[in-house]
């Protein structure tokens, strides 16, 4: 399998070069393909994924285009990359323009990141634990702050119910913009009431 996807990273090196300098790294199982360390497409299983865009979204639609997925503890997570097809291999001018718009859409967002704070800055919040949010599809500050830390600790526990009242803390905290501990008391009092009684609830 590494051979065809290798195989498949050289053609797509070829077949693209006018976009720039590609360079390819592991990433999800497969490999990521990067132009000036931005990712537009993807290789898994020798084959190639585009990175999904607004302006690509109604052709790959269309088309009925596989999204890549990635198997993750027994899960299957659908990212946001469309299956590149034979039809398409072939219609070259297609592929480059599909292509172009994946890597303009990747650095227009990549650009935005960087004047976002993520979610791991906020207080409280660890590396582990914004990859946890991003599992729960609450995946910035902004969203964060929308589903606020109640809806939000509900969302983490439908991916590990060994969450306690002390992450929902945490959360109320990182949204408040301060410490956990230095929440006033009668919101502690309140949450940690709040979050006994939704685990009693749902343990049974």
């Amino acid at each position: 399998m590494k051979k065809r996807s290798y195989a498949r990273i050289h053609q797509s090196k070829e077949c693209l070069s006018s976009l720039g300098e590609i360079n390819y790294r592991s990433l999800f199982g497969g490999y990521s393909l990067t132009i000036d360390n931005v990712v537009f497409a993807m290789v898994s299983e020798g084959e190639l994924y585009l990175r999904a865009c607004e302006q690509s979204e109604v052709y790959f639609v269309k088309k009925a285009a596989e999204s890549l997925v990635y198997n993750k503890r027994g899960r299957a997570i659908a990212l946001n990359y469309y299956h590149v097809d034979e039809g398409l291999w072939c219609d070259r001018e297609k592929l480059l323009q599909l292509s172009t718009d994946a890597l303009f859409s990747a650095r227009r967002e990549k650009s935005r990141q960087k004047t976002q704070q993520r979610l791991k800055d906020l207080p409280n919040l660890t590396h582990s634990l914004e990859m946890m949010l991003w599992e729960a599809g609450i995946a910035d500050v902004r969203a964060l702050h929308a589903y606020g830390a109640k809806r939000s600790w509900i969302k983490l526990r439908n991916v590990n119910k060994a969450l306690g009242v002390r992450v929902l803390l945490a959360l109320e905290g990182a949204i408040c913009g301060i410490h956990e501990a230095a929440l006033p008391a009668a919101t502690r009092r309140e949450l940690v009431e709040w979050g006994h009684l939704y685990q009693r609830r749902h343990t049974r």
